[in-house]
C-alpha cells in the first residue's frame, strides 16, 4: 500500500500547470488536460484553497491560481494539504509480546525506543526533509527541462481556448434565455 496515492499525484500534476499561468484555470480544465477524474480534482483543489496554497475566483474567467509564488510552496505543503499529515510507520510495540516472556515481559525488552520504530522515524524525517526542500517551482522546472519548447505554449493556448469557449457558451446561453 502506498503512503501517498492518486490524490497526491493528481494535485501535484495539476498545480504544475498553475505555475507561471497568468490566468485562473478551472478544475475541469486541469482534469481534462491530464485525463484524470474531474470530480477528484474538483474535490482536491478546495482543500488547497483552505490551506492558503490556492486562490479561487468565480465567474466566466474563474478558476484557481497559486496564492503565492511557486518557489515558496514546498511539495510537503501540497502533500499535507491534499492528504493530511501521514506517518510512515505506526509502531504496535510488539517487542514485549514474545511468547517466551510468558505473562510479563522483562524490563530490557521495552527499554528505550523500539529499534524498528527508530529507523522508521529516521526514514520519515528524511522523506519530509526532501519534500520540504523541493518546491513547486523545482518540479515545474523539471517539466520545462523535459518538454519540447513548443509544448508549454500549446498547453497555454489550450487553456486560453477553453476559457474563451466558456465565455462564448455563457453569452449564447444568456441570449437564448433572453429570447425565450
Amino acid at each position: 500500500m502506498a503512503l501517498y496515492g492518486a490524490s497526491t499525484e493528481y494535485v501535484l500534476h495539476s498545480l504544475l500547470w498553475l505555475v507561471d499561468n497568468p490566468q485562473p484555470v478551472s478544475s475541469l480544465d486541469l482534469a481534462e488536460l491530464q485525463a484524470i477524474p474531474a470530480a477528484f480534482v474538483a474535490k482536491l483543489l478546495p482543500k488547497l484553497e483552505k490551506t492558503g496554497l490556492l486562490e479561487a475566483s468565480e465567474g466566466l474567467r474563474g478558476g484557481y491560481r497559486l496564492a503565492r509564488p511557486a518557489d515558496q510552496i514546498s511539495v510537503l505543503d501540497i502533500v499535507e494539504a491534499a492528504d493530511g499529515r501521514k506517518t510512515l510507520f505506526n509502531c504496535q510495540e510488539i517487542r514485549g509480546q514474545c511468547v517466551l516472556f510468558a505473562a510479563d515481559a522483562p524490563e530490557w525488552a521495552g527499554r528505550g525506543v523500539c529499534s524498528i520504530h527508530a529507523v522508521m522515524l529516521k526514514a520519515e524525517q528524511a522523506m519530509r526533509q526532501e519534500l520540504s526542500q523541493t518546491s513547486l517551482a523545482d518540479l515545474a522546472q523539471s517539466v520545462r527541462n523535459k518538454a519540447p519548447a513548443p509544448f508549454l505554449g500549446e498547453v497555454q493556448s489550450w487553456f486560453d481556448d477553453r476559457a474563451r469557449t466558456r465565455r462564448t457558451s455563457k453569452v449564447r446561453q444568456r441570449k437564448r434565455s433572453a429570447d425565450e
